[in-house]
């Protein structure tokens, strides 16, 4: 199960930024890594991973999330210390 999770970490952080991921996948992610997920207002989301806060939206028009979407997730796993080398060693 864990494969789906390490492919998705490696496409959002090797390469140009993906165009398909959909929201849902993303959240199942997060949950897998160990993150909290908590609606705040509309469609923004709180994440609390590794001790590290960070703010998510759920993409506006459907459900596959924008470049930038996955640019500022990148940026966000990052932050919190949750790299695809990181994982590989973690789950791998």
């Amino acid at each position: 199960m864990s494969n789906k999770y390490q492919v998705l970490l490696h496409s959002i952080f090797q390469g140009p930024l993906p165009g398909n991921v959909h929201w849902r996948e993303v959240e199942s992610l997060l949950h897998h890594l160990g993150a909290t997920i908590e609606p705040i207002l509309g469609a923004r989301f709180r994440v609390l991973l590794n001790q590290h806060e960070f703010f998510l939206h759920h993409p506006h028009h459907g459900n596959v999330c924008s470049k930038q979407d996955i640019k500022h997730l990148r940026e966000c796993l990052a932050s919190a210390g949750m790299t695809p080398a990181v994982y590989d060693e973690k789950f791998g």
